[in-house]
């Protein structure tokens, strides 16, 4: 499984870098995922409605809310982690279907012997890259697509353009919905050209994030939710706004400003996203 060190931490060599699975002190049964030290998950065995990372609760949360509450989905995740969210959709809608798609094959197998999924929830994992997942899905395969895909703590190139977005699209249903995590930092030129980029084809769309971040002070996580109907602003404001980190919602003109005259990124000069600032995910040993 991997070497041990300070007593419960698991670390092991993945195809990506250097895993580890971390205890986490304030949560029995609960571990967090770092990849080459940056955090990438934070999964609790016992309770999977736990949410430690802000960013995950405003995921869950637009999972909440783009269908009546209790009904199952089918969700496609890219970007696989510690199976977070899939874990927390098999358990708060129940009968949902999750299908995970992470290139890491190694990582895939840490995570499914340190934090082991339970076995009567439908989640499948498949090794593989995201976009050549999407690209040969059938039309109208999935209600959600999840995309919180990160290698080296960037999201890949050819994961940016509209030409991914469009096949994106045409894997949702009618009434789907996408939700991008989107790591950015000032002047937020990347997440301005991925919200340009996502609503050319999928134009019914808010942001969610920290008001400092949306601001430009800080580099954080924007939530991206898009589709072809109007997504859930008034309650998602409302959960951002209670949460934790309370965040804030972008839609409408207020979005429109935010984008401004973001160009649209196609595959010929797409580039991977921000690097997050040196030292960010630096942590104890």
């Amino acid at each position: 499984m991997g070497r041990r060190r300070d007593a419960d931490r698991v670390v092991a060599r993945v195809d990506t870098g250097e895993a580890e699975l971390v205890p986490d002190p304030d949560r029995p049964g609960s571990w967090t995922l770092l990849l080459d030290g940056a955090p990438q998950s934070h999964v609790d065995l016992t309770d999977p409605t736990h949410l430690e990372f802000e960013y995950v609760r405003r995921l869950a949360a637009a999972l909440d809310l783009v269908a009546p509450t209790g009904v199952p989905l089918r969700v496609l995740h890219l970007g696989g982690g510690a199976l977070t969210l899939p874990r927390y959709l098999a358990a708060s809608r129940p009968g949902s279907t999750s299908r995970v798609v992470e290139v890491d094959g190694a990582l895939v197998e840490l995570v499914r012997r340190g934090m082991p999924w339970p076995a009567q929830a439908r989640i499948r994992v498949r090794v593989a890259d995201a976009r050549e997942v999407v690209a040969t899905t059938p039309d109208a395969a999935y209600d959600v697509i999840v995309a919180d895909v990160f290698a080296g703590a960037r999201t890949p190139a050819h994961l940016t353009s509209a030409e991914y977005a469009a096949e994106v699209a045409r894997v949702l249903r009618p009434d789907g919905w996408y939700l991008a995590n989107l790591a950015d930092g000032p002047p937020l030129r990347y997440a301005r050209a991925q919200v340009a980029t996502v609503r050319t084809v999928l134009p019914r769309a808010c942001l969610v994030a920290d008001a400092a971040v949306l601001r430009g002070r800080r580099y954080g996580n924007l939530v991206l939710v898009a589709g072809r109907v109007e997504p859930p602003v008034a309650a998602l404001t409302r959960r951002a706004a209670g949460d934790w980190f309370p965040g804030r919602v972008l839609a409408g003109a207020e979005l429109d400003r935010f984008v401004g005259g973001a160009t649209v990124v196609r595959d010929a000069e797409a580039t991977p996203s921000t690097p997050p600032p040196p030292g960010l995910f630096s942590v104890r040993r």
